[in-house]
């Protein structure tokens, strides 16, 4: 169990409750969506195409490590919903690019306000000392999401 502290020194035991943790808070995050029916994979490539400004179907599929035919089906979606736009590549005439429109940037916006403010009143519950070890151990997690 996640209280058992022998069971977290070993790395093992360590990536089990991570595991589980996040496992768990990612869920909660979900539930707290802002509603508008994107499934969990579009919103990560709404996302993915906004921190990038513009990038290709391939580029993309690559980027959330899936298949070409299922991200072509994504941004299909993405675009009949008004959220992505598609424009010819700038020097390869065979490709297109896709950026976010005004609407899909407004409803990133509104997506992480909803999931920030629910996670802000979650911190508060916590104790200052608490909050300042989340402080110190969030760099560690952004640097694990990145290898």
């Amino acid at each position: 169990m996640l209280t058992n502290t022998e069971n977290l020194r070993s790395d093992a035991g360590l990536a089990s409750a991570l595991r589980v943790s996040l496992a768990r808070l990612t869920r909660r995050l979900r539930k707290q969506s802002a509603h508008h029916s994107l499934t969990p994979t579009q919103l990560a490539t709404l996302s993915a195409v906004e921190r990038h400004t513009a990038m290709t179907p391939g580029e993309l599929a690559e980027h959330e490590k899936v298949q070409p035919p299922s991200m072509t089906r994504v941004v299909a979606k993405l675009e009949e919903r008004g959220l992505l736009e598609r424009r010819p590549h700038p020097t390869d005439g065979r490709q297109v690019t896709v950026s976010v429109t005004e609407q899909g940037a407004a409803l990133l916006k509104e997506e992480r306000r909803t999931k920030e403010a629910w996670l802000a009143q979650r911190l508060k519950e916590l104790t200052p000392e608490e909050r300042a070890t989340l402080r110190s151990v969030a760099p560690i997690l952004e640097r694990l999401s990145q290898m």
